[in-house]
């Protein structure tokens, strides 16, 4: 009995392979619709001192580094709120939908929920605590102040994480590039209006 449950167990890097297609692929070719050869989903390996289901990382945040134990299947996201303490990323749809949960890693907006911490060893890791200076705001935040940017604010630290990565690429956007940059983040309250005329105004004020 105990090998045949041995056997049996999944783990979770195998269940992610087979969800790249496998899954969906098994479904169409049993109603005889489409004959095709299952995928897998690229998945990254694990990287630090692997314990079991667990790896020790060194995830740099904010331009400090944290050697942390993280479970295997633990989010970006999650370890940096329950792990690290920065709650200012927020979680609300984790399934890479809303937009809440951005940060900044290498340069670029991602969904945080959507990434491994494992994934993240030795990659740059910027979340909205790391824009102020101290006491002094990043000039994005305090045009999403001056510009009434935060309604219930959920969405907020998204909304701005998204904004910055664009200004650090293009310090002059226009107000179609500003759209499209945050567009990849849900305002509940659509407020889009308010959140581009403050990215804009901050790129103004940068001039």
């Amino acid at each position: 009995m105990g090998d045949e449950k041995k056997g049996n167990r999944v783990s979770r890097r195998s269940f992610l392979k087979g969800l790249g297609g496998g899954a969906v692929g098994t479904a169409v070719i049993s109603t005889g619709l489409l004959k095709v050869e299952p995928t897998e989903a690229y998945v990254p390996e694990a990287v630090g001192t692997s314990k079991g289901r667990s790896a020790v990382v060194n995830l740099k945040v904010n331009g400090k580094t944290y050697r942390v134990e993280v479970e295997h299947r633990s989010t970006l996201a999650e370890v940096l709120r329950d792990e690290l303490g920065f709650t200012g990323t927020k979680i609300g749809c984790d399934r890479g939908e809303c937009g809440a949960c951005t940060v900044i890693i290498n340069g670029r907006n991602i969904y945080s929920c959507s990434q491994l911490a494992v994934w993240m060893e030795g990659k740059d890791i910027l979340t909205i605590e790391g824009l102020a200076k101290g006491e002094k705001l990043d000039p994005l935040q305090e045009a999403f102040i001056e510009h009434d940017g935060p309604q219930c604010g959920f969405c907020t630290s998204g909304q701005i994480m998204s904004g910055k990565a664009l200004l650090l690429k293009n310090s002059q956007p226009t107000e179609s590039q500003a759209r499209r940059a945050l567009s990849g983040n849900l305002c509940r309250c659509g407020n889009y209006n308010r959140e581009v005329a403050a990215v804009l105004a901050s790129a103004s004020k940068a001039r």
